[in-house]
């Protein structure tokens, strides 16, 4: 049986997070190039349902599951660690059985009346069989979590994320010849094959370690009224699983609907139905995933900032929390700067080394400007957590999401913005839900950000942007790729003297990071 500390247990699904995460941008480069956006936008379409629907089977169950199993241990009840396995599954499976037929039912209507491509009905056939598999996976992730034991969670995701990339591509070309829609439903035929292979090796943990936990644990407690029992720790259950799931479902369906509003006010726009697919995929499956990229580093940084503000917190220590949270929102600013400035600058020649399509660049560059709240949401969301404020971070997350579906409607729907309206919807919804962490936060610790540190960063970021400007622009060699790549480094080059100089990072700054600290 292998047991890990919290410590060790979080740094485990951090390195699988950050493994997966890069590994997850390769289909997202290439699947543009087999499919094309049209294709992206089919698959796109149809991802945010899986989402809901994923959110209603799954939901709080892992947490559940990993709560309960967890207790149930350290009382040494083996009996119940099991009675909460067993019911959990017979839940996951039952709603995943429901929601699969209502799909199954549903595909025709869901995608003309809906979705408002008929096109998606394949792509959704495609996704249906995931929803038993995650939902299952899912139990079982929680039931290790709940045993301390993660290793099993982080080979599974990277068995997940290795098999999807292949398959992915592959079922895409292999489908390509018989159309678009065809193919975007083989790539999302990719992604289930993907589960399928992370619910084996997890299943395949399972039965490996379960006979070590039979012999760690010694005689079952509570044998009395199996019905009774099995009632007991069912209601435990939901009692857990409700209201995070409902916590969830505003962030997935706000994502849903954004998806329907976005391709009904394009047709009321008077954009035609395939253009109007295309646009919403070249968005979410090429701009969004871009723009995400350097989030890499501020979701380590939001991982590592809750046990550390929780603990200050139950101590009482205010001025830790103030330190934490400073360096934690500093590194994010740091970090997130530079790569917004040259997501800017060069938002043409990344869209087209990336996805062989510079005029996606328009809406990178449209975006950019806002990725640095983006940055600075994830570490301040993790602090109304850590702080047990959760509440607070899910009204804010509703207000932001009514507000960019209005917008969505009433921008989108007038033919001189079309898709450029679903950006400015988008926009301001990522700087207000920001601006609203940070009013919440600042309301609850009384903790003021410097602005010097803001203008000492602005003058980095912009200095490198000039240098990524003048350089790839220059006429010094014929190449635009190398010139490309020579502005990237150059920029980065230049803005890590700057932060140097400026001492915007020091050493105690970098030993809040989530990687080994002793050199």
């Amino acid at each position: 049986m292998t047991k890990q500390s919290f410590i060790r247990g979080t740094m485990i699904l951090l390195a699988a997070g950050l493994l997966n995460r890069i590994l997850g941008f390769v289909p997202r480069i290439t699947l543009p190039r087999v499919v094309g956006a049209e294709g992206v936008g089919l698959y796109q379409l149809g991802y945010p349902l899986l989402v809901v629907l994923l959110t209603v089977i799954t939901g709080g169950i892992p947490l559940a599951v990993a709560k309960l199993v967890a207790a149930a241990e350290s009382e040494g009840n083996e009996r119940k660690a099991k009675d909460v396995l067993r019911l959990s599954l017979v839940f996951a499976v039952s709603l995943a059985v429901v929601f699969t037929g209502a799909l199954l039912l549903g595909a025709q209507w869901l995608s003309q009346e809906l979705l408002n491509d008929e096109r998606v009905y394949y792509t959704l056939l495609a996704m249906s069989p995931m929803l038993l598999v995650v939902g299952v996976s899912a139990v079982f992730r929680g039931y290790f979590q709940g045993r301390q034991n993660m290793v099993p969670t982080a080979l599974s995701q990277t068995a997940e994320t290795v098999a999807r990339i292949v398959a992915m591509l592959v079922f895409a070309y292999a489908l390509l010849p018989y159309g678009v829609a065809m193919a975007a439903a083989g790539a999302m035929f990719g992604v289930t094959v993907g589960e399928v292979c992370g619910l084996a090796v997890i299943v395949y943990q399972y039965f490996r370690t379960r006979s070590a936990y039979k012999a760690f644990h010694t005689a079952a407690i509570g044998v009395s009224g199996a019905p009774r029992r099995l009632a007991a720790s069912f209601k435990e259950m939901l009692r857990i699983a409700i209201p995070v799931t409902g916590s969830r479902m505003v962030g997935s369906a706000s994502y849903f609907l954004e998806s329907v509003m976005t391709v009904k006010a394009l047709a009321i726009a008077g954009v035609a139905v395939a253009a109007a697919t295309t646009q919403y995929g070249s968005l979410q499956g090429m701009v969004i995933p871009v723009l995400l990229l350097p989030g890499v580093l501020t979701y380590s940084l939001s991982v590592s900032l809750v046990p550390t503000l929780a603990e200050a917190a139950a101590r009482g220590d205010t001025r830790l929390i103030h330190k934490r949270l400073h360096q934690s929102l500093r590194l994010a600013l740091v970090s997130g700067a530079p790569f917004a400035v040259l997501m800017y600058v060069l938002a043409e020649p990344i869209c087209f080394f990336l996805y062989n399509d510079a005029e996606v660049g328009g809406m990178l560059k449209l975006m950019a400007p806002v990725a640095v709240f983006l940055y600075f949401q994830g570490p301040l969301q993790a602090t109304l957590q850590a702080l047990d404020r959760p509440g607070t971070a899910l009204l804010n997350t509703f207000y932001g999401a009514a507000i960019k579906l209005t917008l969505i409607y009433l921008l989108a729907t007038r033919p001189e913005f079309g898709i450029y309206g679903v950006l400015a919807a988008i926009n301001v919804n990522i700087a207000l839900v920001t601006i609203l962490h940070w009013n919440s936060v600042v309301r609850l610790v009384k903790y003021y950000f410097p602005l010097g540190d803001v203008l000492k960063t602005a003058v980095a970021a912009g200095a490198s942007g000039w240098a990524a400007h003048a350089i790839f622009l220059g006429e010094w060699h014929p190449s635009p790729l190398l010139r490309f790549l020579s502005a990237g480094v150059g920029a980065v080059a230049l803005y890590l003297v700057f932060v140097v100089l400026l001492k915007l990072v020091d050493k105690d700054d970098v030993g809040r990071l989530p990687f080994p600290r002793r050199k």
